[in-house]
């Protein structure tokens, strides 16, 4: 099947190393990127076809997926000429706030689309993305883009497209809430007397290890939780203070609130 790729930048770059590694053929591999330098590059990396504009692939190209990975503001124009491959392609979206009713708009009514909200954790292949698939998705084309994602990580679905904002709010953002954490670790460190290196080192090697740990135990993270924690020792006196009713539960809720909030804002 051909794959055509709209936008290369950290996204679909990990998204094309990930294809890549999967062993699908670069020659069934279009690449769309404006930047003369990138587009350079990835042809001089890879060996593969690099056009600067969808309408430069070449008739017959078997599209049967596009993925349109180029940034908000520039997707009007990338939907719009995107249309040639209406009749064979899946058009998968990664972009943020981006309804499938506003790719139906460019693409029709009839089109097979997918929203997906992936998230940062992808270039190192350890992301999540989520699909939301409209009613003209086979069940076969949802099946393949679900390979295809399954190259940057992990792939969930949802049945309602309103839940892509909480969905954002919790694992597009999320990246960001566990940086935050790990800085405030950190800086924690620092104030206990701490040197500000060791405090880093730390902080960024604890919550990166909690993770692997919960990812490849599979146990679920309130049960790893009581296991660190012994009864009146020094975790439980600081889980105390993290659990307590102005701890950390209602403010992470005040904060996907927020979040969902103004995702719903960006998307009109």
């Amino acid at each position: 099947m051909g794959l055509v790729l709209v936008g290369c930048g950290k996204m679909g770059g990990a998204m094309l190393e990930g294809w890549l590694d999967q062993g699908v053929s670069k020659d069934m591999i279009r690449i769309v990127e404006r930047s003369p330098e990138h587009a350079q590059a990835l042809r001089d990396t890879h060996d593969i076809m690099v056009v600067d504009d969808i309408n430069d692939i070449e008739e017959g190209f078997p599209a049967r997926v596009v993925l349109l990975a180029v940034k908000p503001q520039g997707m009007d124009a990338a939907a719009e000429a995107a249309r040639r491959f209406v009749d064979t392609a899946t058009f998968v979206s990664v972009a943020a706030g981006k309804t499938v009713s506003y790719f139906e708009s460019y693409l029709g009514s009839d089109a097979s689309i997918i929203r997906v909200m992936p998230n940062t954790p992808a270039a190192v292949r350890r992301g999540i993305s989520v699909g939301y698939a409209n009613k003209n998705v086979s069940v076969e084309a949802k099946a393949y883009c679900a390979e295809l994602l399954e190259a940057i990580g992990e792939v969930a679905w949802i049945e309602d497209e309103a839940l892509m904002d909480p969905v954002t709010t919790v694992s597009g953002s999320g990246p960001a809430y566990v940086f935050y954490m790990t800085e405030a670790l950190a800086e924690a460190g620092v104030k206990a007397g701490l040197s500000e290196e060791l405090a880093i080192q730390l902080a960024r090697a604890t919550i990166a290890g909690a993770g692997e740990l919960m990812r490849q135990s599979g146990i679920d993270a309130g049960v790893l939780r009581k296991n660190v924690t012994s009864p009146g020792g020094t975790t439980q006196a600081a889980l105390e203070v993290l659990m307590a009713e102005d701890g950390i539960s209602p403010v992470m809720e005040k904060a996907v609130a927020a979040a969902s909030k103004r995702s719903k804002e960006l998307a009109g």
